[in-house]
This record gives C-alpha cells, sequence and structure tokens, in this order.
C-alpha cells in the first residue's frame, strides 16, 4: 500500500511539474497553437478548394468524353439497325460499341416485329443490365420533348454518377430520334478516383507539413518575441527579491527595446529612492538611539533626585511644604513616565537594529503570570484561569514585558475584572487577555499595535507612551509567536497571545543572524 501511494504521489508530482512548465510556457503556447490554427486553416482551405476544382475536372473530362462517344457510337452503330430489331442483331451491335476508344458497357432495347421488348448487352462487367440504370435515368431517357422549328432532338442524353460496391460508375442513356433502339452505357470511374485519392493524400501531406513548418516559425517567432520579455520576467523577479541593481541589456529600436529602457530607469529611481530612504531611516534609527543614551545620564541623576523627593512625601513627618507637595508629586510621575519612554525607545531601537536577543529557559507559564501579577500588586484585579505544569521554552523576561503591556493595558483602558486564560494547543500556548470595557472601536483595531498610536486624541498627555503594544508585539514576534486583538461577543476587548512552546531553534537563528548585540532592556510597565 505504501509502494502504491508512493508511485502515486510521484505520478502527481510528474503531471504537476508537466502542467508548471505549460503554465510556465502558456504565450508560447498560444502563439504556436495560434500560428498552427491560421496554418491549418489556411491549407485545408487550400486543399479543399485544389481538390475540389481538380475532382470536377477529372471527372468532366472523362465525362465529357465518354458521353462524347457514346452519343456518337449510338448515331453510327445504333442508328443503322431496323426499326424491329432481332436480339442477335442489339447483341452484334452492343459488342460494336463497347469496343470504342472508351471500354464501357452497353445495353441497348427495343421492340421486336411482335412488339415484345429485346434487349442486346455488350456482356462487360458482369452483364449490364437495365436494373442497373436508375429508373429516374430511365424516365429521363423516355421522356419526349417538344420540338421546334430550331431542329431539337425529341429525345436527350441523359446522365448520372452512382457507387455500386463502393465503386463510382457513369451512366447514361439516350434514344434515337425518329424510332429505333434505346441505348444506355455504363463507364467505370475506379481509375478516376484512384487519382483523385492520390490528389487527396498529396495535398493532406502537403497541409500537414505546412502545419509543421507553421510550429517551427511559431516557435522561432516565441523565442525571438519572448526571450526578451522572459528577461524582463527575470529582472522584475530579482527586483522584488530586493536585488535593486538588477538592469536588461539594451538592444535595438523596437517597442521591447522601449521597455527594456522603462525598466531600467524605474529601477534606477527605485534603487534612488529606497537607498534614500534606508539613509534617513538609519539615521533617524541612530538619532533616536543616541537621543536615548544621551537621556539615560541626566534621568539619572534626576531619578536619584525624585526618589529623595518621593520618600520626603511618604516621610510621616510632614516636612513637606503643603504648597509643593502637588508640584513634587508632578515631578516624580512625569520623571518616572520620561523613564519609562527612554527605556522604551532603548528597546524599540533594539527591534529596529536587529539586536534584540532571545535568553531563553523552561518556564512554568502559570508561575510567570502569577509573578507579574504579584510584582505589580495586580492579583485583586486579575482572574487567573491557567492549569500548572504548562512548560514552555522562552524568554522570561521578554514574555513579562509582553504580559506586563496587555494586562496592564486591559487594566487602564478597559474594566475590571480582567480574565486571564491558559491553553496549550498543540505545539503552542495561547494567552487570551480579556477585560469587561467598552471594546475598541471598530477604526482603531487596526492600529492598536502602531507606535505612538492613541485611541483618543482628547488624552495626548496620558500616562502610556503608545509604544507598550507594539514592543509586545514585537516581542511576540522575536519568539516566532503573534498577538491578535479582537472586541468579545459579550462586550470588551480579547488580546490573544500565541506562542511556540520551544522557541529555541528561532533563538539560535535570530542569535546567529544578529551577531550578539547586548540586550539590558527592563520589564516594561502596562503601556497603551
Amino acid at each position: 500500500m505504501t509502494d502504491a501511494q508512493g508511485g502515486f504521489r510521484g505520478w502527481f508530482a510528474a503531471r504537476k511539474g508537466v502542467w508548471s512548465r505549460l503554465r510556465f510556457t502558456s504565450l508560447r503556447l498560444r502563439l504556436v497553437v495560434v500560428f498552427g490554427l491560421v496554418a491549418l486553416t489556411a491549407a485545408v482551405s487550400a486543399s479543399g478548394i485544389a481538390y475540389w476544382l481538380n475532382r470536377e475536372a477529372v471527372l468532366r473530362r472523362t465525362q465529357d468524353a465518354v458521353l462524347r462517344d457514346f452519343e456518337q457510337e449510338m448515331q453510327n452503330r445504333a442508328g443503322l439497325l431496323p426499326q424491329e430489331p432481332t436480339q442477335d442483331e442489339l447483341q452484334h451491335t452492343a459488342g460494336q460499341m463497347a469496343n470504342s476508344s472508351q471500354r464501357f458497357s452497353v445495353l441497348l432495347a427495343a421492340e421486336d416485329a411482335d412488339g415484345k421488348p429485346v434487349y442486346g448487352n455488350s456482356g462487360g462487367l458482369d452483364g449490364f443490365t437495365l436494373a442497373d440504370v436508375p429508373e429516374s435515368l430511365r424516365t429521363a431517357v423516355n421522356e419526349k420533348q417538344t420540338t421546334n422549328s430550331s431542329g431539337k432532338s425529341e429525345y436527350h442524353l441523359y446522365w448520372q454518377r452512382i457507387i455500386e460496391d463502393d465503386t463510382p460508375y457513369l451512366v447514361a442513356g439516350t434514344r434515337l430520334n425518329g424510332g429505333g433502339p434505346t441505348g444506355y452505357m455504363l463507364k467505370s470511374l475506379e481509375q478516376e478516383a484512384k487519382d483523385l485519392n492520390s490528389l487527396a493524400w498529396s495535398l493532406g501531406i502537403a497541409t500537414g507539413l505546412a502545419l509543421i513548418g507553421s510550429a517551427l516559425l511559431a516557435q522561432a517567432a516565441a523565442t525571438t518575441v519572448l526571450k526578451p520579455v522572459q528577461r524582463l520576467g527575470t529582472a522584475a523577479r530579482r527586483l522584488g527579491e530586493g536585488k535593486l541593481d538588477t538592469r536588461l541589456r539594451v538592444s535595438g529600436t523596437d517597442e521591447l527595446a522601449d521597455l527594456s529602457r522603462t525598466f531600467n530607469n524605474a529601477a534606477e529611481a527605485l534603487e534612488k529612492r529606497v537607498a534614500d530612504m534606508a539613509a534617513r531611516d538609519e539615521a533617524s534609527r541612530r538619532f533616536v538611539a543616541d537621543m536615548s543614551h544621551e537621556l539615560r545620564t541626566p534621568l539619572t541623576a534626576i531619578t536619584a533626585v525624585t526618589e529623595v523627593l518621593e520618600e520626603e512625601l511618604e516621610a510621616e513627618s510632614g516636612s513637606m511644604d503643603p504648597m509643593i507637595e502637588p508640584a513634587v508629586r508632578l515631578v516624580v510621575s512625569e520623571t518616572r513616565r520620561l523613564n519609562d519612554l527612554v527605556e522604551n525607545l532603548m528597546e524599540v531601537t533594539r527591534f529596529d537594529a536587529g539586536t534584540a536577543r532571545l535568553v531563553l529557559d523552561d518556564v512554568d507559564v502559570a508561575d510567570q503570570i502569577t509573578a507579574c501579577i504579584d510584582a505589580r500588586a495586580w492579583l485583586d484585579a486579575v482572574d487567573l484561569d491557567a492549569a500548572r505544569g504548562i512548560m514552555a521554552r522562552l524568554d522570561p523576561r521578554r514574555l513579562d514585558v509582553i504580559l506586563a503591556n496587555l494586562i496592564g493595558n486591559a487594566l487602564k483602558h478597559g474594566g475590571s475584572p480582567v480574565r486571564v486564560a491558559v491553553s496549550a494547543q498543540d505545539d503552542e500556548v495561547v494567552i487570551a487577555v480579556r477585560d469587561h470595557g467598552p471594546g475598541i472601536p471598530e477604526d482603531v483595531l487596526p492600529h492598536v499595535f502602531d507606535r505612538f498610536y492613541k485611541a483618543s486624541a482628547s488624552r495626548p498627555r496620558s500616562e502610556g507612551s503608545g509604544l507598550g503594544l507594539s514592543i509586545a508585539l514585537e516581542n511576540a514576534h522575536i519568539h516566532g509567536g503573534e498577538i491578535t486583538a479582537a472586541n468579545s461577543p459579550d462586550g470588551g476587548a480579547v488580546f490573544t497571545l500565541r506562542l511556540p512552546r520551544d522557541a529555541s531553534q528561532l533563538a539560535q537563528e535570530t542569535n546567529g543572524d544578529e551577531g550578539g548585540g547586548k540586550d539590558t532592556g527592563r520589564a516594561q510597565k502596562g503601556d497603551a
């Protein structure tokens, strides 16, 4: 059974390969087919016309000669017979008439002295009898015509072509004017039919040769026309793969040469545009990274001062002047917010620069979520539905960043209680974070993971920087996972995180590609 299945798969793969090649050369095939159809139509039409003209010419030439000879023999031989001839006389005359140059069979019919019909046969072709003559022809021969002063005959010569035993024959008959026997003639056209068959075969061979020639001509034309098109397709494919230095060799002055020049101009403009954009993007990333690093030094000092001020605010002695206490609290909160913003910017620059790395460890997903919630004092506001024992090989710090942003975002912009559910599906872990708020507007859903995006323009100075969800998404991507946002049918928003249970292979590829950049980012607070 396995061998049969393998054979079937091999046959199917071969057939698929053939069809793929046919699709790849479909334009070539269409061109060959069109050339072939045109050539076939022209050859068949010409051959048909030539065959019909030659057939009519051959048959008419033979027919006219036979009929002329038969009519002459009727006048010269049968005209000498008496009005009431005997059978012997008819037989003798029929034999003489059959010995003419055209070699046809003759049948003579008349009435004897007693008024009985008598017949004379030349004896050829197994005996030519009246039964071999079509009834319509006998009727026409015996029909007496009206004559006038112009001297036309009372009886005319009539002929007809018939087929007996797949052999064509010419049958003719006439009656002597002024009384006398009626004569019928039978002439085989077998030789003419053979000549016409030979002609048909010759024309068929010529048609086949014309079809083959047209196919070869179409192949040559297709190669000439489609080769530049194939080169253009290959160049476009290379350009789509990012090889912006791809150019076409231009030769000639035809339309394909103009198309190649247009492609080269477009590729050159695209390469220049991409180079400019890459330079600006690199400069922008370098500016953000430099700015973030430069801000860390004064922020460190400011943070130390704000920590002292915060301790003074929390002291029970009440040494802080009540008039300046609100200002101090504002400075503390804004300093904390600025510190988070700088950390987020540095994290973003690591992703943009490709220096973010995974530091993997075997973690219990339920314990990791519990630790994230407990560290931020969210135990009373979050319901956790996660069974212990769901193990995964992930980066604990980055998983904490993802969870902190998703849960913190749900608490801040959704509604309590926030429910976190964990399930294991095949080779991945699924974590769903659902709130009970009003949900996410439909026009906002496509942008929730955009950097610095805020759903409401009325809160431009909210505590969030607009980078939290984008950082969470980047951390999911570096694991080989994904985050999706949707609205629950029962109300509230649902963020679904899918991570592989083992990101070891992806971590090796990522770390190998990145060259081991240092990653010292700390866990981020919940941030929309």
